[in-house]
């Protein structure tokens, strides 16, 4: 038995084929206009802001390269696809957040070490990171090991702790 279309199923089947052909009609012109765009400018390469740029890509990505090739489009799918890529890598980029150099050692580390150096002289260098450890259980290895040791003071002093700014523990405690 075959079924029958009520009048309202049939009106919007009918408003959707209009649709349908009124977005084609859009997408025809569009070409068209690219086309004749493109036949003004000959060979000559289009300059896009950094602003345009970035709103061809994000519309490029969501249409695909396929469907970008089978566009005429004014910039090749290769290149708008590339732009995005570029547009994500800038948007995940953590180079403004990072700093040069190491990272300073928290006060509380530092005054902790240069504690243990000056009141143990014969400890060396693991006993006070151990020590360390029992003491700050939150601070983390990276900041623990930052606090180093000279082998020898220039003048052929017994081993000594420097800071970060190259003075010697005991003139920094003091």
């Amino acid at each position: 038995m075959g079924r029958t279309l009520d009048p309202l199923q049939f009106m919007l089947m009918a408003m959707a084929g209009w649709m349908n052909e009124r977005q084609q009609q859009l997408i025809e012109y569009l070409q068209e206009e690219n086309r004749v765009l493109r036949e003004q400018t000959g060979k000559q390469r289009l300059r896009f802001s950094d602003d345009q740029r970035r709103r061809l890509a994000v519309k490029a990505k969501v249409l695909g390269r396929k469907t970008l090739t089978e566009l005429d489009t004014l910039v090749m799918p290769d290149t708008l696809l590339n732009w995005h890529r570029k547009l994500i890598a800038e948007k995940y980029d953590g180079s403004a957040k990072r700093r040069p150099g190491r990272p300073q050692v928290r006060e509380e580390v530092q005054l902790l070490v240069v504690r243990f150096a000056k009141e143990n002289r014969t400890w060396g260098y693991r006993r006070i990171q151990g020590r360390s450890v029992k003491k700050l259980k939150r601070a983390g290895d990276k900041e623990r090991m930052m606090v180093r040791f000279d082998e020898e003071e220039p003048s052929g002093a017994p081993v000594s702790l420097r800071d970060r700014d190259g003075q010697s523990a005991t003139s920094a405690a003091e």
